[in-house]
């Protein structure tokens, strides 16, 4: 009966440390590297706050707050296509803006 109850130590002492190197991994793995689509979700959010972008925001703005209002009759679709033309552009230019002002970096959107 004793060298059962040794045997079964012995088996609960390699099930723990087992059970502790299999968390240990598990951790390890959870720290060590960054997911697969946050590459290119940078490159986007790097393309939105260049200075291509910003420039093209600002052309954007005046171009669009221009035909808004020189443009004359306009049915609703191409004047909505305007207005949204024109958010975009803010949008674009306000990422702009706030990373420069304030150090904000990425997609503030």
């Amino acid at each position: 009966m004793k060298q059962l109850s040794i045997h079964l130590k012995e088996r609960k002492t390699i099930y723990r440390v087992a059970t502790l190197l299999a968390m240990a991994t598990a951790v390890q793995a959870g720290t060590t590297g960054t997911m697969p689509w946050e590459s290119p979700l940078h490159l986007i959010a790097a393309s939105l706050t260049g200075p291509v972008a910003f420039s093209v925001s600002i052309i954007g703005i005046f171009a669009t707050g221009a035909t808004l209002l020189w443009g004359g009759e306009m049915n609703e679709f191409a004047r909505r296509a305007a207005l949204m033309g024109l958010v975009v552009a803010v949008i674009v230019f306000a990422t702009n803006i706030m990373s420069s002002a304030f150090g904000i970096t990425g997609a503030v959107i």
